[in-house]
Formats: structure tokens, sequence, C-alpha cells
């Protein structure tokens, strides 16, 4: 019976890095500035102030100045995405059980990821991205650290 668990598991882990890559990186973004030069595209598309884009759509939420489901769907978005990493990094390495160097991963891969999205111009470097993504893994660390949740 365990087994089979940790196969089902095992397997959900994998659809799930699937699912991320699928729309981290293969879905249509990103085709509109692709006559932009390199640092134009930089320019234009990255966001290195940290809680610009939030305030932006909370603001827009608050006032209804955009489609609701436009800031939802970013902020909720960026908050679910890497939750399950808070459950699946620690279940698979146990050094990560620790929150420091889970922390330390989480902002390397998460650096990497949206410095890939820049380069490959499949997505744009938002540190408010980098922010929410942070969050929701450490609310999926949280949850992980729950004694019932690891058994």
């Amino acid at each position: 019976m365990k087994t089979a668990k940790n196969t089902l598991v095992s397997i959900s882990f994998i659809l799930y890095l699937f699912a991320l890559v699928f729309i981290l990186f293969l879905d249509s973004r990103g085709y509109r500035w692709s006559d932009l030069s390199f640092r134009e595209y930089i320019k234009w598309s990255s966001n290195f102030i940290p809680f610009r884009t939030i305030n932006l759509y909370v603001h827009s939420i608050v006032h209804g100045t955009l489609n609701i489901t436009i800031p939802l769907k970013n902020l909720g978005g960026n908050l679910i995405l890497f939750l399950p990493m808070g459950i699946y990094l620690p279940l698979y390495i146990k050094k990560l059980n620790k929150i420091r160097l889970y922390v330390i991963t989480m902002t390397v891969l998460l650096l990497f990821i949206e410095v890939t999205q820049v380069v490959s111009r499949r997505g744009s470097f938002d540190i408010d991205d980098l922010i929410l993504n942070m969050l929701g893994a450490l609310i999926g660390f949280a949850i992980w650290n729950i004694r019932f949740v690891q058994k």
C-alpha cells in the first residue's frame, strides 16, 4: 500500500513539473516582443521595483479599473503556482526541511526561472512574480510542516 502511495505522489510531482514548464515557458506569451532588441525587450517587459505590479492589481480591484479576473488570475495564479513546491521539495530532498536552506533554494530557482523567461523571451522578469511565487512556496512549506500532512 505504501509503495502505491509513493508511486502516486511521484507521478503527481512529475505531472506538476510538466504543468509548471508549460505554464512558465510553453504558453503563448512573448511573441509580441519579437521585433524589439534584447535591451528594449528587457526595458519594456520587466519590473524590478518590488510591489509595483501587486499594487497596480490591488488598486484595480479596489477601484474597479480592470476586469477583476485579470488581477485575480495574476495575483492568485502566481501565489498558487509554487505552493506545491513547498510540499514536494522537502518530501524528496530531506535537507530542504530546514527553512533557511529551503528559502535559499527557492530564491535561486525562482531567479533562474525569471531570468530564463526573459532570455528566452517566453515571459518577463517581474520581481512581484518572484515575491508571490516565494510566498506561495512558503505557504506550501508551512502546510508540509503540519504534522498530520507529513503522515
